[in-house]
């Protein structure tokens, strides 16, 4: 069965997500540059006095809550921009919270594919990783974790990152790029910014980003080119789903709590990479309709098809 199959696309323009309505209401979103300033300039101010206290020689219980409060406030910030830019617009409020409800339809295939996409490309990576003589030890779970977050549980922090963030990205983020991108452009410019938004992370000691750094160049490089991959494939399910912001917030979850199972050797993470983006090209290619099609002209058929629809 071919994506466009699996999706209700027809290549006209109609699909079975809703698309009609999610045209209409893009052009809502409409402080792209205001959002994306402020989602990115608060969390660099928190991070970056959270990494100055994260390398105090002393570090005593102030420090650490001052270190977790700061992370913590850095994370909220695209949240509150949120909030800030919708609150006095009740189209956009009804908007969000409606697609905070789960999917519906075949909305459901894509929250499965949301789980398991994850795990099993891991899967995948780790048992291909077997061939350049890595070991199955991989396959065991691991009674620790790879990184600290301070006085935060490693597990909070894996699953609220993925609920706060996707919150802010899917419910304005995204929405305020597609109004007048292609959805691939879109995706190719939001994991750039998404890439610069964590880099402060990456200084504060310990945390998840610090490690990957220590780790090495080919690790570090790793962790923005998954996100070329992650982005794309988020998207597809988010859009497929229709709109749903439930779908990102569990692929971004499941992301996160499969990459801290297992006992994964970083070079596997390198090869799960490098099937995901086969995974994500092969879905750009087969659902061009979504990713390359004009704005504009996404909803000019839309409309079209709506008004056939009612005659």
């Amino acid at each position: 069965m071919t994506t466009r199959a699996l999706t209700g696309w027809s290549g006209q323009g109609q699909g079975r997500t809703g698309v009609v309505e999610n045209e209409a209401i893009l052009s809502e979103y409409d402080r792209p540059v205001l959002f994306y300033v402020l989602a990115t300039a608060f969390p660099w101010g928190f991070w970056s006095l959270a990494a100055l206290l994260s390398r105090l020689p002393h570090q005593n219980e102030p420090v650490l809550i001052g270190t977790l409060l700061l992370s913590v406030a850095g994370l909220l910030s695209p949240l509150a921009v949120v909030f800030l830019l919708i609150r006095r617009r009740p189209a956009l409020v009804a908007d969000v919270v409606n697609r905070l409800h789960r999917p519906k339809g075949r909305g459901w295939f894509f929250v499965v594919c949301a789980v398991a996409l994850p795990f099993l490309s891991l899967m995948a990576a780790q048992g291909l990783s077997l061939l350049f003589g890595h070991g199955a030890e991989q396959f065991q779970l691991r009674t620790g974790f790879s990184f600290s977050s301070g006085l935060m549980p490693v597990w909070v922090t894996l699953l609220g990152a993925a609920v706060v963030e996707e919150l802010a990205w899917h419910s304005y983020g995204t929405d305020t790029l597609v109004r007048k991108m292609r959805v691939f452009s879109a995706s190719m410019l939001f994991t750039l910014i998404w890439a610069l938004w964590h880099v402060p992370l990456s200084f504060i000691d310990g945390y998840y980003q610090n490690e990957v750094v220590k780790s090495g160049l080919l690790y570090t490089l790793n962790f923005p080119a998954s996100m070329v991959a992650f982005v794309v494939l988020m998207n597809w399910l988010y859009f497929r789903s229709g709109r749903s912001i439930i779908v990102p917030i569990v692929f971004h979850a499941a992301a996160n709590v499969s990459a801290e199972l297992f006992m994964t050797d970083p070079d596997s993470k390198v090869l799960q990479t490098g099937l995901l983006l086969v995974l994500s090209t092969v879905i750009v290619i087969s659902d061009r309709a979504l990713f390359f099609g004009v704005p504009r002209r996404r909803a000019d058929r839309n409309r079209s098809a709506g008004s056939e629809a009612r005659r």
